[in-house]
């Protein structure tokens, strides 16, 4: 990677700077009881002031995105939308703006923030959600559609909110169409999963997650993709929540959360 010691200095003093008195310190920047665990040795770790991510050499595409969202992020003129690969990834390691030529006219595959550029728009730092280590190939159905509407209702929980924290990240289920003009070996992926984790108090909060697939329609309603948090688990291989007591993490991880998906997801 590159940048290595401006990237180990930044990640360390963005642990340090969002510690507070009012907010433990489990709840610190992106992470919320832990990042997510069970992702290959050889993936790159990227945090930077608006989210982090873990970054995939095969793929090209990141296993995950986290990111805290705040009321602060919401106001402002978003930036235009200036793809670049990510400067502290190798050239090997990521994917091109180019190679996303005749991706929407060929597979309607649109560029896909994990990190939605929508939800920084406030912050001087918003461009950074343009990176492709943010973006994946999405099929416009479900970017424009579901995807887009489930975005704007994470930042509709701030109005009673005072944070809400984000995973999400791709599945890799099926084979399909890759990128046709890229020039470097990559993974399109299959699906998407998100957890959204509310916190009520300091000790009390919500979770709430989701699953689509490449092949939804535009018309799905976003409250018909709610799933538990085991069931992301056991598709992504992936451990989320791991700090918590493993008796709470396997009360909150067992069951989709429907309440709260009907009263702030319908």
């Amino acid at each position: 990677m590159k940048k290595l010691l401006i990237y180990l200095l930044l990640s360390i003093s963005l642990f340090q700077a969002n510690y507070s008195k009012d907010i433990p310190e489990i709840y610190c920047k992106h992470f919320f009881y832990g990042y997510p665990l069970g992702t290959p040795s050889s993936n790159d770790l990227i945090i930077r002031d608006l989210y982090a991510l873990s970054s995939n050499d095969s793929t090209k595409f990141a296993d995950w995105v986290a990111y805290r969202l705040e009321r602060k992020y919401l106001e402002g003129r978003a930036p235009d939308r200036v793809w670049k690969a990510d400067p502290w990834l190798d050239d090997n390691e990521t994917l091109e703006p180019n190679d996303y030529n005749d991706a929407s006219k060929i597979y309607n595959y649109d560029r896909g923030h994990m990190a939605p550029l929508a939800s920084f728009k406030g912050s001087d730092e918003a461009a950074e959600t343009n990176y492709l280590s943010n973006i994946t190939p999405q099929n416009s159905n479900l970017n424009r559609g579901p995807w887009k509407i489930l975005e704007d209702m994470e930042r509709k929980l701030l109005d009673s909110f005072e944070m809400i924290y984000v995973m999400t990240g791709p599945f890799y289920e099926k084979q399909m169409p890759k990128l046709p003009k890229a020039d470097e070996p990559h993974v399109v992926p299959s699906g998407y999963w998100k957890i959204i984790i509310i916190p009520i108090t300091q000790r009390k909060f919500e979770a709430v997650a989701f699953i689509f697939t490449q092949d939804v329609d535009y018309s799905d309603k976003v409250i018909d993709h709610v799933v538990s948090i085991d069931e992301i688990e056991k598709r992504s291989k992936l451990d989320f929540l791991w700090q918590l007591d493993d008796k709470i993490e396997e009360q909150v991880e067992k069951e989709p959360n429907r309440k709260i998906a009907n009263k702030f997801f319908k």
